[in-house]
């Protein structure tokens, strides 16, 4: 430790040898101690033996008192055992002395980030104050039995009537009477001031501090004021170290690594005060930073060169710095204040400074940290990257950014003393004002929940969707994309169509990859000089070849004599192909085709095409035999009366079933 302290000093004298050795022109100031104190400190005295014993601040004569009493002991403590040898462990119980005297005051209306620097600004000016001008005599201070009747009475100011106080600072006069809106939890009806003064105390209305007196808020805030008004008046009562407010831009009596008394001997030029700070502070607070800031540019010229390796986890090497100030700042901040003790305005500042930049890295990952685990998930995971599973669970994780990036700011607003209720006001308004302007956005987005929902189509499969009426599939195409406001699909031409899922998600889709197979249908044009039995053959062999196929899913496929065209006889041939994919459907289907051909080719039969055949012949009439054989069974049946019109009867239809041969004479089974 004490090589530490010495290195520490050897690096804050090298700024003297460079630019030569000032001349000590900031001579120490003339302690001149006056008479006794006119308060006498009995609460040090009652608490020396009991430390734990709470403070007693019942009153405005019992707060006076254990203020004075606690802040000499703490300047007792720190001239004593501190000042020249100073250590962690004395350090943190000067600490937990400076926490004793700042729930003293009352610092409400301070931001909660720079309540320690404030307060113990606050109360180094009010001891100082209160040590240099004239107190009433403690049986005029209202005790613990005059606090009922505080606010109808008034109190010490006509008793100072005859025995008149000057003092500097200014006040009314006569007070002890009711003053108006303290701050917020402060009693307003409950008050005593210090005659001739501005600095008053009143009670606490609510809260763990209920019925306690403290200085004000508005006496907190004039603290420095009230100083300046009185720093060339004598001390009244002996203090540990006179002086010590003007002695604390230079001095640094909350840290151990520099102590007090080699702060003492450095050279005139580096304890000169610069916006109430020392030079030597200034430089340790500039190298500090300096220092701190290189290290994160290093640390990122590091991460830049080590996200060109393609391995996954790269992707959280960018948090690295966002994550290291996070952790950094906050005791960074500390350390500067308990070693160097910034005060004043510069102490806060780095105080709200710190706060700030710490919740702005807090921010930072809170938005970028959610939607980097979730791609990690995605791209590990077997969902598609395109797919609305896949945006929906970014949708999530920018949601968890967003909801993070709004506590933290609430977070920050709170310690930066900013009202909630403000706060969720603004918010509220915002929220109702953002969701008029972005109903569209909200229609899309209710539409994905639906495809979402429902799943119609994914990333991948050919569907036709609307109503489309004509013969190119317009309104075809395979999906690309299915986002949170808007579906992309490619269409058979290759254009690409953007859809609003508002307006997808109520359109008709049919998915045509969802099939198990898909619907091989043509039809055969023979001619008409194919014989009855090359007719059989060519659909016994096309039957045949359909069986064998392995690509063909139907255990008996359709292969039948359809008809009789304009120019040609018909086989329709209908089976159904094993695959979903509607290029490997074609090249199945061609391979059919090419099979088919050779069989036709086979028979000796051969396609017909749309044509005319004229026979010119000479004409042999009807056959007079087979004409009158036909009439003469017309007029049998109508003899008999069983002229089958308009329709059979049933007795003809019973005598008429099963009749016919099927399947026909020479087929296996045939009963002919």
């Amino acid at each position: 430790m004490r090589l530490l302290r010495i290195g520490l000093a050897c690096l804050l004298f090298i700024p003297a040898l460079v630019f030569g050795q000032a001349t000590d022109d900031e001579a120490p100031h003339d302690h001149k101690e006056p008479s006794a104190p006119i308060v006498e400190e009995v609460a040090g005295k009652k608490r020396r033996n009991y430390p734990l014993d709470p403070l007693d601040l019942a009153s405005p004569r019992a707060t006076i008192t254990s203020f004075l009493a606690v802040g000499d002991q703490m300047g007792q403590f720190a001239k004593g055992q501190f000042w020249g040898d100073p250590s962690r462990e004395l350090a943190q119980k000067l600490d937990e002395k400076q926490a004793r005297v700042r729930r003293m005051l009352d610092l409400s209306r301070i931001p909660p980030a720079a309540r320690a620097d404030v307060g113990n600004d606050a109360a180094i000016y009010l001891y100082e104050v209160l040590s240099r001008i004239e107190l009433p005599p403690l049986e005029e201070i209202p005790g613990r039995e005059e606090v009922n009747s505080l606010a109808k009475v008034v109190s010490g100011a006509d008793a100072s009537a005859e025995k008149p106080v000057t003092s500097p600072l200014p006040g009314t006069g006569s007070q002890g009477d009711t003053t108006q809106g303290q701050s917020t939890g402060i009693a307003s009806s409950v008050s005593w001031t210090i005659p001739h003064t501005d600095i008053t105390l009143v009670r606490v209305a609510e809260g763990p501090q209920s019925g306690e007196f403290l200085f004000s808020a508005d006496t907190v805030a004039r603290a420095a004021e009230f100083y300046q008004r009185v720093r060339h008046l004598p001390y009244r009562r002996d203090v540990p170290i006179p002086h010590y407010a003007d002695m604390r831009p230079y001095l640094a009596m909350r840290g151990w690594l520099v102590p007090p008394e080699l702060i003492e001997s450095f050279p005139g030029w580096m304890k000169r005060s610069v916006f109430r700070q020392a030079v030597w502070k200034w430089i340790a607070l500039v190298g500090i930073f300096s220092l701190f800031i290189a290290v994160l540019f290093v640390v990122q010229r590091a991460i830049t060169n080590f996200r060109k390796s393609p391995h996954l986890l790269v992707r959280l090497s960018r948090f690295i710095v966002p994550l290291a100030v996070l952790l950094v700042i906050q005791p960074l901040s500390a350390f500067l204040h308990q070693q160097l003790t910034l005060t004043d305005v510069i102490g806060g500042g780095v105080s709200l400074l710190a706060e700030v930049v710490s919740h702005l890295a807090m921010a930072w990952l809170a938005w970028t940290l959610p939607p980097a685990l979730m791609e990690i998930y995605i791209n590990r995971s077997s969902v598609h990257g395109e797919s609305l599973d896949a945006h929906l669970l970014r949708f999530i994780a920018r949601t968890v950014g967003i909801a993070g990036v709004i506590g933290v700011v609430f977070l920050l607003s709170s310690r930066l003393g900013a009202p909630l209720y403000s706060l969720l006001a603004g918010f509220g308004i915002g929220g109702i004002a953002i969701a008029l302007a972005m109903r569209g956005s909200f229609e899309n987005f209710i539409g994905s929940l639906n495809l979402f929902g429902d799943k119609p189509v994914r990333v991948g499969d050919f569907c036709r969707y609307g109503e489309d009426s004509s013969e190119d599939f317009q309104r075809a195409g395979t999906v690309e994309s299915i986002g949170m406001r808007s579906t992309r699909l490619r269409g058979i031409d290759n254009s690409l169509t953007t859809i609003p899922n508002a307006d997808f998600s109520q359109m008709h889709i049919v998915n045509y990859s969802t099939r198990s197979h898909i619907l091989l249908r043509t039809v055969l044009t023979l001619r008409f000089e194919t014989s009855e039995d090359q007719l059989r053959y060519v659909l016994v062999n096309i039957r045949e070849m359909l069986v064998g196929h392995p690509r063909v899913a139907d255990d008996e496929p359709s292969v039948r004599f359809a008809g009789f065209g304009d120019s040609a006889l018909l086989v329709e041939l209908r089976v159904d192909v094993s695959t979903n994919e509607y290029p490997e459907f074609r090249a199945i289907s061609e391979d059919i085709y090419f099979r088919v051909f050779r069989i036709v080719r086979r028979s000796g039969t051969d396609f017909a095409f749309p044509s005319q055949t004229v026979y010119f012949t000479r004409d042999g009439g009807i056959d007079e035999e087979v004409q009158k054989t036909a009439e003469a069974h017309v007029r049998e049946w109508a003899a008999a009366q069983q002229m089958p019109f308009p329709n059979f009867t049933a007795e003809q239809r019973a005598a008429l079933r099963n009749t016919v041969y099927y399947p026909p004479e020479g087929s296996p089974g045939s009963e002919g």
